[in-house]
């Protein structure tokens, strides 16, 4: 007998001028820190250090070069991890035959690189024989004396499709790798660059999660030798770490320049916190108004230091290396300015025009009858009502107000002497007014009950309603009266369309303009309201927010307007019911961790570059008050700005520096600067400018060019940009890279560092931003581009790329709680090779989670998993995983935990159970993620790859 066992595993004065002091770093610090770029240590093995360094944790904190995606612990308790190994009964360990087609051969398979796929044997790329997933791996089919398939057509559930299979002629000819030679980013000797041949084996995805290519700066760069002296990539990334050094080299190389940035980004448990400086000593320079960070130089003894951007020298001020509140002196080395590129001030009284502005909240909650039958209001007002302790509160200054409408405005003062709201209802449309000059936003601490008692009753308050009247517009002009002396948040929850005086839209959804070259026209704002309205808002420093629920056409591309420009964030519940428990506890949980969120108020952001480099185009929420300046009434947490860059002249300085700088007030009302500094070393060599290249900051960047294309032009211009950008990328390096630089290739080539761009792009073009056809409503397509453009990298690349992960045969310590929280299983290609008929397979997004059960699926498997016998007795749809009392269930209920948390945004993602023989729409729905392979009208990936070979070679 072999028994199958579930894993039991656990989871200042100014300095004395006449005797100045020497301020040289000691040389100790010299012998750690960031990589050198001598002779007697080549570029490669700094770069291999850098990712080591990046990959290594230290003790008690994530640090802000932890890499990119943080490993998050997690308190839940580790019930049912230590029983004893479960034991079958003979033949139950064998839970069904393989069948052909779906069942991937485990001893007769190859992997390249770590990742399984199916390879030719005459491939020259490096393979080896898979091995044998031991007996221990949860619901594995054991599959005795099988050959590899090597030349059986790729499984899908699309009739009549077979992708493309490798060509073992071209492959037997074409060297796997080579290497080209380059300078080593300024450092003397060669770097060896490792091209990759793209066709014939599967994308090695495992690397979406890998650190950007390493920043070799010399030793010298920074003052001191600070492990964070340099800007981690979740904050800011540059789409390449070596700058070309003229606008000649950028535009031969055809790479996007640019920077994605994502200056409040959440600091999770694990990780280290942004460095305050409280002193109130802030060092700028006098000319360009950079401010003091490490890679400054301090001259003439320490008492000037020379800007970085500029070189201007300026005077250190007097307090620099001394503490007023101790009365003592201080060592400048350890300032906190000059060891992190990540920083925040306190700003003094010079940096504000009024006093900081309080926390405020405006909501504006429709009550129509389309609004109380689908129990958006109910759930509003309880989800409102449990998150009054969340909100941030701290000195007792954050202010509240509510306002429902339907035909009519409904304002309500929570400040009478009776404790009891009064509601007043204002009719007037045409000239709204505020009925009373007071108390209709209040303190949120001083009114606590009143509100508490109208959130209370206003889940009954208009249960008969028969009203279908939306005024939103004439709301917002309200709310706007009422918040814009003080600024603030105005939060509309809407659930049917604006049909009233100003700003009413009508339902313009027509699907014959679906998949046509007007199909842009609906992604367009139908109305110049509400654009103005949100210019005013950014002047008054206020905020608006959609949480958008469609039963029917909602007009997202119209009403998410005013989040764009205001800085503001859009949800999106299409067929929102609460009757459904899941759709109302998405929306509960997505409400309440915005409304607790810690965010930037009346903040403006500017990014300064080293001289004959500038800002070109932004994108994101926001408004662009002057060339360079960005007025942002709110800074949302892991909101991502992308900004593309081009050259006033050539560079001639070896190392280039972008600074961020965030000014901004807390939610605990302190005037703050948040500054973000980034160097990067110039080159003037293509091949180190293509071996710096980062694929994840490109992706971003192409993303947000596509998204303004699309939405101003046509969705065709989006998609061939796309590509046209890919083509160009890879027929520069055949071109100057390789030894085939003309006439027809056996295979595509391209560095390592960007082998999963043309993957990247693909998933582009198969998301709903982007993919084409007539079957996707306007509403999805204008929300998925609002996603595309504000997600940050983290985000987006799951996105764009879903994780797909096989649970029935993981391994045991997965789904457990380890030292670096609960293990997640190996992710696996998009590709429906990787199904089988009796199997298990988890598919997340950041958006979506599903769960794929084969209809072949054994019983034991149903009853472990969802506690019912079979297969035919398992619920599809939009669901909850239930709780049942087996090792197998509990793993996989925490794997879902793990990726509804892994992503540093409020989003909730719902669980949808796909049975392999169940609904048609989501069965497809779920087969569109699989962007490996064919979907109409879009090519598989490897017929992607022949097509760019195609247009590479001409």
């Amino acid at each position: 007998m072999n028994p199958v066992g579930y894993g039991a595993g656990s989871l200042p004065n100014d300095l004395n001028r006449s005797q100045p002091p020497i301020l040289k770093p000691p040389n100790q610090q010299h012998q750690q820190g960031l990589p050198s770029a001598s002779p007697q240590q080549p570029p490669l093995l700094q770069q291999q250090q850098q990712q080591q360094n990046l990959q290594q944790p230290r003790q008690g904190s994530g640090g802000p070069n932890a890499g990119i995606i943080a490993e998050l612990s997690t308190s839940t308790p580790q019930t049912g991890t230590h029983k004893s190994k479960r034991m079958y009964p003979a033949g139950i360990n064998a839970y069904s035959e393989p069948t052909p087609g779906y069942d991937i051969t485990p001893n007769g398979g190859f992997q390249s690189a770590g990742v399984p796929g199916i390879l030719s044997p005459q491939s020259t790329s490096a393979v080896k024989p898979m091995q044998p997933v031991t007996q221990g791996s949860q619901y594995f089919v054991p599959v005795e004396n099988q050959q590899p398939t090597f030349n059986q057509p790729v499984p899908t559930y699309q009739q009549g499709f077979h992708p493309p299979q490798p060509n073992v002629n071209q492959l037997t000819n074409q060297m796997g790798t080579m290497n080209v030679t380059g300078g080593g980013f300024g450092s003397q000797g060669t770097t060896p660059m490792t091209t990759v041949a793209l066709m014939g084996s599967a994308p090695k995805i495992i690397d979406l999660d890998a650190p950007p290519p390493a920043i070799a700066l010399p030793t010298t760069a920074a003052i001191t030798q600070s492990p964070y002296a340099n800007c981690d990539p979740t904050y800011k990334r540059c789409t390449f770490n070596a700058i070309p050094a003229t606008s000649q080299l950028l535009t031969k190389s055809r790479l996007p320049f640019g920077l994605v940035i994502t200056p409040y980004r959440s600091v999770k448990e694990g990780d280290e916190p942004v460095p305050v400086v409280s002193d109130s000593i802030i060092a700028r320079c006098r000319r360009c108004r950079t401010y003091i960070n490490p890679f400054v130089k301090f001259v003439e003894g320490g008492q000037r230091w020379k800007c970085n951007m500029c070189y201007t020298l300026n005077e250190v001020p007097s307090s620099f290396d001394y503490d007023s509140q101790t009365q003592q002196p201080v060592d400048r080395w350890q300032r906190k300015e000059l060891n992190h590129a990540v920083v925040e001030y306190i700003a003094p009284t010079e940096y504000m025009v009024r006093p900081p502005q309080p926390l405020v909240y405006m909501f504006i909650i429709d009550v129509s009858y389309p609004a109380i039958r689908c129990g958006m209001v109910a759930t509003a007002a309880t989800t409102i009502l449990e998150s009054l302790d969340r909100i941030p509160n701290d000195e007792g200054r954050t202010k509240i107000g509510i306002i429902t409408v339907d035909s009519s405005i409904h304002f309500y003062n929570l400040n009478t002497p009776s404790g009891e709201p009064q509601m007043l209802v204002v009719s007037d449309l045409e000239e709204p007014y505020l009925p009373q000059p007071q108390d209709l936003l209040c303190n949120l601490s001083e009114c606590r009950g009143t509100l508490e008692t109208l959130l209370d009753r206003m889940k009954n308050m208009f249960k008969d309603t028969q009203n279908v009247g939306n005024a939103l517009g004439p709301a917002l002009n309200s709310a706007y009266k009422l918040i814009s002396p003080i600024g603030g948040k105005i939060l509309c929850l809407q659930a049917s369309l604006p049909n009233l005086e100003a700003g009413a839209l009508k339902n313009r959804e027509d699907t014959k303009l679906l998949g046509t070259s007007k199909e842009s026209t609906l992604l367009q704002s139908a109305s110049s309201f509400y654009k103005s309205f949100a210019v005013e808002c950014s002047k008054s420093q206020v905020c608006v927010d959609m949480f958008l629920f469609g039963s029917q056409y909602s007009d997202v591309a119209t009403l998410s307007c005013l989040p764009r420009f205001t800085g503001g964030s859009t949800f999106f519940y299409p067929a929102f019911t609460a009757a459904k428990s899941e759709d109302g506890l998405k929306f509960a949980n997505e409400l309440a961790e915005f409304l607790s969120h810690r965010i930037g108020l009346e903040a403006v952001m500017r990014v300064r570059a080293s001289k004959g480099l500038r800002m070109a185009a932004f994108y994101g929420n926001f408004f662009v008050r002057s060339t360079d300046l960005l007025s942002l009434p709110n800074v949302p947490r892991d909101q991502s700005y992308s900004i593309e860059i081009s050259y006033d002249e050539n560079l001639t300085i070896p190392i280039v520096c972008f600074q961020t700088a965030l000014l901004h007030t807390s939610s605990s009302g302190e005037r703050r600067i948040r500054v973000l500094t980034l160097a990067l070393p110039v080159t003037t060599s293509l091949s180190e400018l293509y071996m710096s290249a980062d694929q994840v900051a490109i992706a971003t960047l192409l993303s947000c060019k596509a998204v303004e294309r699309g939405m101003n032009s046509k969705l065709d211009d989006a998609r061939d940009a796309l590509t046209n950008k890919c083509v160009d990328i890879l027929g520069v390096y055949k071109t100057h890279m390789t030894a085939s630089s003309s006439g027809a290739t056996p295979n595509l080539q391209i560095c390592d560092n960007l082998k999963l761009l043309p993957l990247l792009t693909l998933g582009m073009l198969k998301h709903v931003s982007f993919r084409g056809g007539s079957q996707i409503p306007s509403d999805l397509r204008s929300y998925a581009m609002h996603l595309m453009s504000t997600l940050p990298s983290q985000c987006l690349i799951p996105l764009i790329h879903p994780r797909f992960y096989s649970l029935h045969d993981m391994p045991e310590h997965c789904g457990t709680i380890g030292p670096a929280g609960i293990e997640m299983p190996q992710p696996m290609n998009l590709s429906s090779e990787r199904l089988s008929r009796s199997g298990l397979f988890m598919l997340e997004d950041g958006q979506n989670i599903f769960l794929w059960i084969g209809r072949d699926a054994v019983p034991q498997l149903c009853m472990d998993l969802f506690g019912v016998p079979n297969y035919e007795s398992i619920r599809g749809g939009k669901t909850t995983l239930p709780k049942v009392e087996t090792d197998f269930n509990q793993r996989v209920n925490l794997i879902i935990e793990k990726a509804r948390e892994m992503r540093r945004t409020v989003y909730y993602p719902q669980l949808y159970v796909v049975k392999e023989e169940g609904d048609a729409a989501l069965r497809l729905w779920f087969l569109s993620h699989l962007i490996e392979d064919r979907a109409e009208p879009i090519m598989s990936y490897y017929q992607y790859l022949g097509y760019l070979k195609d247009r590479v070679k001409h």
